[in-house]
């Protein structure tokens, strides 16, 4: 009687039924920074954003909207969002050809300029404030010359916006910088060679590039416009329906002890503030998918 010896290749290999565990990384994992990101975003963010929803929701609906939408209100919230619109607007422009500049040339005292471009960082605003009314005042160094003419430029919207335009340049040159410094110059080059225009190599080779960051400028100058306060003052005036800023009008109510009153302007900047950026963010996810594909 034969006994048939199956070969190592015949005999039924046992599968591995525990499965292969990804080597653990020395950074703590998900959970843990999951975690610790909600602690420090509820104690530095959320809670104190919803003392103020709170504290506003105690005052009644009839009185939140006669506070908060009150004719006074709703011009200071005109002049704060106006002008940052124009300010961030205006700097999307001129932000962009600075940063083009540093990127794309050399010169002498380059280094010395792109330090200037981060002193509103380091400036206090309220320095700030007063070295632009000094020089754009009816007997300043540049509005001697301007109010004769009938530009009147400090006391009125237009100083307010010069002031944020001042501020909020920072961010775009910063946020487009990095992207500009990474775009080869082959491929504008070989547009070029194709026949486009210097406009058509812009906007369809550069321009699809960078609106991602500059959008994010954008959201960075209009959020730091809509807030500012300390560089405005000065130059604003602070005459109520023409050139009083809502954060302005705020610290107006906390003086007057009207704590609901402030609470309430507060909350409806909040949420318009809110829109605004989650509008220009929903923005840019789109421009920056419609670039990757």
């Amino acid at each position: 009687m034969e006994i048939a010896l199956s070969s190592p290749l015949q005999m039924p290999v046992a599968r591995n039924t525990r499965r292969t565990r990804r080597p653990r990384s020395i950074i703590p994992g998900f959970g843990l920074t999951m975690g610790l990101t909600l602690v420090w975003l509820s104690l530095i963010v959320l809670i104190p954003l919803s003392t103020v929803f709170i504290r506003a929701a105690g005052m009644g609906l009839s009185d939140f909207l006669a506070v908060g939408f009150s004719d006074r209100a709703m011009a200071a919230y005109k002049v704060s969002f106006g002008t940052a619109f124009a300010a961030a607007l205006i700097n999307a422009v001129f932000g962009t050809l600075v940063a083009w500049v540093f990127v794309r040339y050399q010169f002498p005292g380059k280094r010395v300029f792109d330090a200037l471009i981060d002193l509103p960082f380091a400036l206090p605003t309220a320095v700030a404030g007063i070295a632009l009314t000094a020089i754009y005042a009816g007997n300043g160094w540049v509005g001697q010359f301007l109010e004769p003419i009938g530009i009147k430029v400090a006391y009125n919207p237009v100083g307010i916006t010069i002031a944020l335009i001042f501020i909020g340049l920072p961010f775009i040159v910063r946020s487009v910088e990095p992207v500009l410094a990474d775009i080869s110059s082959e491929s504008e080059e070989a547009a070029l060679s194709l026949g486009a225009t210097p406009v058509q190599v812009f906007v369809r080779v550069i321009l699809p590039a960078i609106l991602p960051a500059l959008l994010t400028g954008f959201a960075l100058a209009l959020a730091r416009g809509v807030g500012e306060y300390g560089s405005v003052i000065f130059i604003a005036g602070n005459m109520p329906f023409k050139s009083e800023i809502a954060p302005l009008l705020i610290v107006t109510q906390l003086e007057q002890y009207d704590y609901a009153g402030a609470t309430a302007i507060a909350v409806v900047m909040l949420l318009i503030s809110f829109a605004m950026l989650l509008f220009i963010n929903l923005v840019q996810a789109w421009s920056r998918r419609k670039v990757e594909t």
